[in-house]
């Protein structure tokens, strides 16, 4: 079988040197997995994507002794316009003109090329597509060809990461990034290799990136809004951008706020009436009363994204807000899933007031004053104040615990705090988007029964 024809007929030519230096023949080729395309240095998922597809169509024909190679999929296609909203990052290596004029082309092409694997490393941990690179800079799509319900917000992280790590990268040079993000209504154009699409949106993130300062990332409105309170922001006014009719407005994302509960960021604090959830709020209402009188009780709200969830947990502390209760909140987050125990992490450090600039003594006293409230041993002061990646205290030495022990106690230590807190008041713990949870956090449960 011809593999570089077979590449080329695919549009991805670039592999040929990867496969022909790993001896990637026809044979090779039918058998390679995802992993073996990540060994091969391909970043982009997309690639990897199409890639396995082709080769799931050679298997599934596999050629007699003597017969022609099968032809290569098409990849174009005449194929259907398609609406999407999409949100666009354009991400753009800083003073790449200068660098150009005074490196030796072959160091150029080696600092680009880590540049362009930090980009394709990023996006893809963020659900993103490389659409295109161009140069020293790049083209990426959140939405298309997979779309997810938070792609405003994972384009804008993604920005940030960034902004973040080509700076880290080693090379002879400090390299920076700057990044601009727009959201809005485009038609992808048929299935291309390009994967081009039509509309404003793809110009305004151009233009956006080209006003941002280095290490730093630019948003247009309709990003702005659909990432609410989610992200701490600077804002730039009303900017006049060349091809772009009127003026615009943009704003500096700078970090992830420390707002914990997405649906508070995204709606704020004012909600609209409830409608139509009697039924549930009074069975939520009498498993409350259960709570109280000792039996502990789970509820379990479920369904699709959107449908109120949230709203219906917000209702009941509506309801309890004038009951003597405790309320301890959880947040699982899409990334930090492999964050063991995040939510609980997360809730300790926000019920014990941390700040982002506080040292580690100063959370080592706010985390002692939230934990006395239970009343827990100095074992469990220290474990869970390693949990909070605190160093260990003289007067609460951590003991010298095996790995698979110490993750035992630490469980054992925040189910006490639990069991501490529900004997002096009702507890309400709300865990919220429970899809998101780690591993660790799921199989956190006491083996007691408590008030909560």
């Amino acid at each position: 079988m011809d593999v570089v024809g077979w590449l080329r007929g695919l549009g991805l030519e670039r592999y040929v040197p990867a496969f022909r230096d790993n001896d990637i023949d026809g044979e090779v080729l039918r058998r390679l997995t995802a992993e073996d395309l990540r060994e091969l240095g391909i970043a982009s998922i997309g690639h990897r994507r199409r890639l396995l597809d082709a080769i799931a169509a050679l298997r599934d024909r596999q050629p007699t002794a003597g017969a022609p190679p099968a032809p290569a999929p098409a990849t174009t296609a005449a194929g259907e316009a398609e609406r999407r909203q999409l949100t666009v990052m354009f991400c753009d290596l800083v003073g790449s003109t200068p660098l150009s004029a005074r490196l030796d082309p072959e160091d150029l092409r080696g600092i680009i090329g880590s540049y362009h694997r930090c980009v394709a490393e990023t996006v893809e941990s963020f659900g993103g597509f490389v659409a295109r690179y161009m140069g020293d800079g790049a083209l990426v799509y959140f939405g298309y060809p997979r779309a997810h319900e938070d792609d405003a917000e994972r384009a804008t992280r993604c920005g940030l990461a960034l902004v973040d790590r080509v700076p880290q990268l080693n090379q002879a040079e400090e390299l920076h990034a700057r990044v601009g993000i727009a959201t809005g209504l485009v038609v992808v154009v048929g299935e291309v290799v390009e994967h081009d699409v039509a509309g404003d949106t793809p110009n305004l993130a151009a233009r956006l990136q080209a006003l941002a300062e280095p290490d730093t990332v630019v948003i247009a409105a309709g990003t702005r809004r659909l990432t609410g309170d989610l992200f701490e922001y600077r804002g730039l006014g009303e900017i006049e951008l060349k091809g772009i009719t009127g003026p615009v407005s943009a704003w500096q994302a700078l970090r992830p706020s420390v707002v914990a509960s997405r649906f508070e960021a995204l709606r704020g604090s004012a909600l609209s009436p409830l409608v139509g959830r009697d039924e549930e709020i009074d069975l939520l209402l009498r498993r409350w009363a259960h709570a109280k009188a000792g039996d502990g009780q789970v509820v379990l709200v479920s369904g699709e994204p959107g449908i109120g969830k949230s709203r219906l947990a917000a209702a009941l502390t509506e309801r309890l807000h004038a009951r003597p209760h405790r309320r301890l909140s959880y947040f699982c987050s899409p990334y930090h899933q492999d964050g063991a125990l995040f939510p609980f992490i997360e809730q300790l450090g926000r019920a014990s007031g941390f700040t982002r600039d506080d040292p580690p003594t100063a959370r080592q006293e706010k985390l002692n004053a939230l934990l006395a409230l239970a009343a827990p041993p100095d074992e469990d002061l220290a474990l869970l104040a390693d949990l909070m990646s605190l160093p260990a205290s003289d007067y609460h030495p951590l003991p010298n615990f095996s790995p698979q022990r110490k993750k035992e106690k630490t469980l054992e230590a925040l189910i006490r705090q639990l069991g501490g807190l529900a004997r002096q008041q009702p507890v309400v713990m709300v865990l919220e988007d429970a899809h998101w949870i780690d591993p660790t956090s799921r199989i956190a449960r006491p083996d007691h029964r408590t008030r909560a």
